[in-house]
């Protein structure tokens, strides 16, 4: 299914947006799948529409630990007992767990049912809800399990930001940080002058769109992921091997902020093999260190996440495949990293903590 085929609404009022679309599906079964961090702060946004409180509804709680197959096996559970079909339609409204939970859910019950998300995160309306992966964690390693599948729409709503946490709200942003360093200079700058302490949520809504759209050009020129849309996972080789290591050892670590600590070490690597500018590397590192510094390693650990980097998706039989910057804005993919260029990175982490 190609990137093109579903449709990507903005709304500053997501009840009355979600009125309208609930109109398109009259004659389907409707349900819903939404997370517990949902369920307390956001479901209040969308519960005065009857019609959405008669659904069958199933929450899963929040956390990675619960990106699960005993969560999808509980998923498909509840949809064959309350008699969904493949002309059901499934609504996920979440975090980007949900997203890639339950899109994986209708993407592989009864071969594939229709399925909408509505992200209610920074991270997922910028990321996980967009671009069609979805899936779920399995052996200890990140999204192992899972498939590329389109949902018929995506329903992004600021309205549910004004009650995230502002780690959570931080975490988002290191994603969106990441679509600026991979694709201009401007949008970069856009965003080191962003106020956390007094957000403007319809500015908020257009920098919203800018990383959508980002994400978006690699996504349709490269729907499969074969070729350029590696682009996007700047940051992720060394970020999910950060945040794997933290889910194995019970520590608090959330997406975005593994990727933030992803990009710097890949942005040294690109300053290595790439001849990525250093001051621009310096005044990068800096930004996020003064906003991501709650996490540290230490070369006793390193061997454990080479080891976590070798289980990568992205790998190929050469060994551990990084994309890597010339320049903010520009990039080169399939840039294979040997164990000892690793660790060098890592110890540039481990030197600024």
């Amino acid at each position: 299914m190609s990137p093109q085929s579903y449709d990507l609404i903005f709304t500053e009022s997501i009840e009355k947006e979600l009125g309208k679309i609930l109109e398109t599906y009259s004659k389907s079964k409707i349900f819903i799948l939404m997370d517990s961090g949902a369920q307390e702060h956001c479901w209040h946004l969308l519960s005065e529409n009857k019609k959405l409180q008669s659904f069958p509804k199933l929450i899963i709680e929040c956390g990675e630990q619960n990106k699960s197959l005993e969560s999808v096996v509980k998923a498909w559970e509840f949809l064959g007992e309350n008699g969904a079909n493949r002309h059901s339609l499934v609504i996920n409204i979440g975090g980007g767990m949900m997203s890639d939970l339950g899109g994986f859910v209708a993407s592989t019950f009864k071969r594939g049912c229709h399925f909408i998300n509505i992200p209610t995160t920074l991270l997922s309306q910028i990321d996980a809800s967009v671009g069609g992966k979805t899936g779920f964690n399995f052996n200890g390693l990140k999204n192992e399990i899972g498939v590329i599948n389109q949902p018929d729409m995506v329903v992004i709503s600021p309205e549910f930001l004004k009650t995230l946490p502002m780690k959570e709200f931080k975490s988002g942003f290191a994603e969106m940080l990441k679509h600026a360093i991979i694709y201009s200079q401007n949008y970069l700058d856009e965003l080191i002058s962003f106020n956390f302490d007094d957000i403007n949520y319809s500015r908020l809504l257009n920098l919203i769109r800018k990383s959508v759209a980002v994400k978006q050009e690699f996504v349709m020129k490269d729907p499969m992921e074969r070729d350029v849309r590696k682009v996007l996972n700047f940051g992720h080789t060394i970020g999910h091997a950060f945040e794997s290591y933290a889910h194995r050892h019970k520590l608090d670590l959330y997406h975005g902020e593994a990727v933030a600590l992803g990009m710097i070490g890949e942005l040294y690597l690109s300053v290595k093999k790439k001849a990525f500018p250093q001051d621009k590397f310096e005044e990068i590192v800096k930004y996020i260190t003064d906003i991501y510094s709650d996490f540290s390693i230490f070369a006793k650990d390193y061997p454990e996440l080479y080891q976590l980097m070798l289980h990568d998706k992205k790998n190929s039989d050469e060994g551990v495949n990084f994309t890597l910057l010339p320049n903010v804005g520009a990039y080169t993919i399939n840039n294979i990293c040997t164990e000892e260029e690793i660790f060098e990175a890592l110890n540039q982490y481990g030197k600024r903590n």
